[in-house]
């Protein structure tokens, strides 16, 4: 695969977004009473519409397109060592997610977050607009993809997977040729808009105090994933910490599992003992695509963090309950949709916690600030979870290359080459 360089990634195009439409929103601002001001912003907030419109209709489709598939992947081989692994990445995902909100109710309401910031312009009224009504809802295309991948599994129904199967391909190229271009414009006109009104010289700092927070909570995290395999295994998980570092620097350069792989790997076999050479070689490429701990941590952070800045408030407890359940589901069953986990989980920011257009554009822009740091909690989290397969293995007497650990790696290499 050709390896992309960092002006091409899409964090870099929604960061050049952002500051292209903070530099056009502070000019037309200042040339608020021209008349060409007035036509460039008018067209600005249309184009804002159609988009925002655009990539909600595609919401749903995306929820079919990737968890349904990646049910059904899962139900023929769910083998027991993989679906061991596949409950501690969830479990990793979801406990990452419920620190975050915790953290989010302690530390926020300290913070100077105000949605209420006096002088503010009004934005026109979209004068054209398009209307794109989603198919259906969210939570009825992540129960309805749920339903149908489950039941497919259960009845090794060939046709209906391979529907699913053509149809995820489908989806992808949607995403890949429409909505991932179409990001950046959503960015930089909602950034723009943002800028016009006045409210953006005092809400950006506020961001890049979010970001260190969250940078911190990775580190706390971290910590007590790789304590918990160490009292579990009884082994010393600063024998494997200690060779990570390569890795963590890798995946804060590229922003992407998938091009750490390899560092990662090499890591991980430089922990050998403690980790397991097999354990090594089955864990690490799985967890690079279903273990999303620091993403995850991230999200939910934003989340609260935009929600007290745009809308005066914090989402409630049953809202941010529901939303990290279900935001571990969509980190383990969508991996392959582009733009990372906020962009998987579009449906669940604007469904669950009511998120409209400048929200989603928010969190979109500060999750891309940070990517490379929560990718590297990612990947550096996998080996902790390697650990517990390891001391897993030892307390319950699977050798080395069984036929356990063989057919969990088959299963895994079958998944990986369908998607």
């Amino acid at each position: 695969m050709e390896k992309k360089g960092f002006v091409h990634t899409l964090p870099f195009k929604l960061i050049c977004a952002l500051a292209v439409g903070i530099v056009l929103g502070l000019a037309l601002h200042v040339t608020d009473t021209s008349p060409l001001s007035g036509v460039v912003l008018n067209v600005i907030v249309c184009v804002k519409y159609v988009v925002a419109q655009f990539i909600n209709f595609c919401v749903p489709l995306i929820i079919i397109g990737f968890i349904a598939p990646s049910i059904t992947r899962l139900g023929g081989n769910a083998s027991k060592m993989l679906l061991l692994a596949i409950c501690l990445a969830y479990v990793s995902s979801i406990g990452a997610a419920f620190f975050a909100t915790g953290s989010g109710y302690i530390i926020l309401p300290h913070l100077s977050i105000s949605p209420n910031v006096d002088g503010l312009k009004a934005l026109p009224q979209p004068v054209f607009t398009l209307n794109i009504p989603q198919i259906m809802s969210v939570m009825s295309a992540l129960f309805f993809s749920v339903l149908v991948g489950l039941a497919a599994a259960w009845n090794s129904s060939k046709y209906i997977t391979n529907v699913l199967e053509e149809f995820q391909a489908i989806v992808l190229s949607i995403v890949t040729k429409f909505v991932i271009p179409l990001l950046p414009v959503l960015i930089g006109t909602t950034f723009c808009t943002l800028s016009y009104e006045g409210s953006i010289t005092k809400q950006l700092p506020i961001f890049l105090i979010i970001i260190v927070l969250v940078i911190i909570g990775h580190y706390i995290w971290l910590t007590l994933l790789y304590s918990i395999a160490g009292a579990y295994s009884g082994k010393n998980p600063l024998d494997i910490v200690k060779n990570y570092g390569p890795a963590y620097m890798t995946a804060i350069g590229t922003m992407s599992s998938a091009a750490t792989l390899s560092v990662a790997l090499k890591c991980a076999q430089k922990s050998e003992p403690p980790l397991r050479d097999d354990l090594v070689s089955f864990g690490i490429p799985l967890f690079a695509n279903i273990h999303l701990c620091g993403s995850v941590l991230t999200e939910t952070f934003f989340v609260m963090a935009v929600s007290k800045m745009l809308y005066g408030g914090f989402p409630s407890v049953e809202k941010m309950i529901l939303f990290c359940l279900l935001l571990g589901v969509f980190a383990i069953g969508a991996p392959g949709v582009p733009g990372g986990t906020v962009m998987a989980s579009l449906g669940l920011i604007t469904s669950v916690i009511g998120f409209d257009d400048t929200g989603t554009a928010l969190m979109l822009t500060i999750f891309a600030l940070q990517d490379s740091f929560g990718t590297a909690c990612n990947v550096t989290g996998d080996g902790a979870l390697t650990l517990i397969l390891t001391g897993y293995a030892e307390k319950h007497g699977v050798k080395e290359n069984s036929p356990e650990v063989l057919q969990a790696a088959a299963a895994r290499e079958e998944n990986e080459r369908s998607m």
